[in-house]
């Protein structure tokens, strides 16, 4: 089996934004040589999260509303007693998780005809990373 490592670096420039990083992850799997295989997909901060979902921008507009809705900024958290800002961040990583897998057929990621994936940032301008680690054959 062979596996390879890329990492994306972000920095982005507001607090909540989701960024399209299907290119790049078809491009570390292009590098890695594998056909047929898997690649997972992870953010590395307990703030940002990744997801396969449509590429309209109506359709992200309602998921940061819905984040929002079920998990809104909001200065009574618990968490910011430790001199934290970021509560609502983490509540909406874990909605969104932080990792996708996405099956890799005769060297193509195997998404369906309208699957993106994105990254989710929720507590941005700082620099994060996301780990690629592509694994078949």
């Amino acid at each position: 089996m062979t596996t390879f490592t890329e990492y994306l670096w972000f920095t982005t420039r507001k607090r909540r934004e989701y960024v399209r990083i299907t290119d790049q992850v078809a491009e570390a799997l292009r590098k890695s040589g594998v056909r047929e295989g898997m690649v997972l997909v992870s953010a590395m901060h307990i703030t940002a999260g990744v997801y396969v979902n449509d590429n309209e921008n109506g359709l992200i507009q309602d998921i940061d509303e819905w984040l929002e809705h079920l998990a809104p900024a909001d200065p009574r958290y618990r968490h910011h007693q430790t001199g934290e800002d970021n509560g609502d961040a983490h509540l909406k990583s874990m909605l969104v998780h932080h990792e996708v897998i996405v099956p890799i057929t005769d060297g193509k990621l195997d998404l369906g005809p309208w699957q993106e994936i994105f990254y989710a940032e929720f507590d941005g301008q700082r620099r994060k990373r996301v780990i690629l680690k592509v694994m078949g054959e």
